[in-house]
């Protein structure tokens, strides 16, 4: 029964599949709606969680204030709370538990590399059934990726694309990690279509229909732009029905282990410099993206006389830049960069990337 259960939306997705833009232009459509928000970023720098802090005060609400309470709960002026999570889930929902008569909808967005189900599983632990109801996992996935078949079911769509890039080193586990993620969806949002083709788009859709059910619900949008009733309301109680999903990593996880992450394939690890030049961070970041097999790398860079932080994200072998916002005059004027990969060192990556570091005199 979900009277008075306050509905949660799972939002997962592969690297790079535009999570944290829906999840920003969720919440500007969402004012008054009083909203927590969950990131748990995979990786020791939550750039994620503060680019999601960030946008929608800065973009939406001059006033508003941000202030860092305990456990990494975040209260925003705008109603909204905000945490980052490691591996506290239940913590963070406990406190939520205690506030739930401050709150209206959780949004909770996933690590890249994480698994829906051992997180749909918690919300049937009693104190939060009691509390909480998952409205729906939403997967979103990158839809010229998929196209271009790199995680594609179709093999033979991923050898076209080897042949055609030698630098791809197209890993299965990363292709079971996305038909994990498909395989616990209530909705699936393909991003990007704005680079899709009618041809293209038929090959997204061949993918997503051989591995989710009919009933699931599948939205094809551009720069994260959804309406907020396509993804919310979906009441699909999806806790109740988890545990007949069946995906590739089951066998990792014995029954009452609670552990969201499948990060035993990936090298990750966190580079911090000063300010850089920003004409020498972008070629060496182009660089080692397309040499290194680095699934991602993304950030902020501290430009010396720039005013603005600079966001960095590599997505395949495009490297995407903006600034997003001032710095704080309080804010040590650093470049972080969050690295993904496999076989990657971290050693090898700094030297390369201190090369654009700017020494002042």
């Amino acid at each position: 029964m979900q009277l008075n259960k306050i509905p949660a939306t799972i939002v997962t997705g592969f690297l790079g599949s535009g999570k944290t833009t829906l999840l920003s232009n969720v919440l500007k459509q969402a004012a008054g709606k009083r909203i927590a928000v969950i990131v748990n970023e995979f990786g020791a720098l939550d750039i994620d969680a503060d680019l999601l802090r960030s946008c929608p005060l800065d973009c939406e609400d001059e006033g508003a204030s941000l202030a860092q309470g305990e456990n990494g709960i975040y209260e925003l002026a705008n109603g909204c709370i905000c945490c980052t999570v490691e591996e506290e889930f239940l913590p963070v929902m406990q406190q939520l538990v205690e506030r739930r008569d401050d709150i209206d909808h959780i949004l909770i967005e996933t690590s890249g590399l994480a698994l829906p189900k051992p997180l749909v599983q918690a919300f049937n632990w009693p104190e939060i059934k009691q509390h909480f109801t998952v409205d729906a996992v939403i997967t979103v996935i990158d839809g010229p990726a998929v196209a271009a078949g790199r995680f594609a079911n179709d093999e033979a769509l991923v050898q076209a694309q080897r042949l055609a890039d030698e630098s791809l080193n197209h890993d299965p586990s990363l292709k079971e990690l996305l038909e994990d993620q498909l395989s616990a969806a209530d909705i699936v949002v393909v991003s990007k279509n704005d680079l899709l083709d009618d041809s293209a788009r038929d090959l997204v859709k061949a993918v997503v229909e051989g591995k989710v059910s009919d009933s699931v619900k599948t939205s094809y949008i551009s720069n994260g732009e959804v309406r907020l009733d396509l993804l919310m309301g979906i009441e699909a109680a999806t806790e109740d029905k988890i545990n007949h999903v069946h995906n590739h990593h089951d066998h990792h996880h014995a029954h009452g282990e609670h552990h969201a992450h499948a990060h035993d394939h990936f090298d990750s690890f966190v580079i911090t410099l000063g300010e850089v030049d920003e004409d020498k961070i972008q070629q060496m970041l182009t660089k080692l993206i397309t040499t290194q097999n680095i699934y991602r790398a993304k950030g902020f860079a501290a430009l010396p006389g720039k005013p603005m932080r600079q966001v960095l994200q590599a997505v395949g072998q495009r490297l995407d830049v903006h600034f997003d916002r001032l710095w704080a005059g309080d804010e040590a004027r650093a470049t972080s960069l969050v690295f993904i990969g496999k076989g990657i060192v971290e050693a090898d990556i700094k030297a390369e990337l201190l090369k654009a570091e700017v020494v002042s005199a």
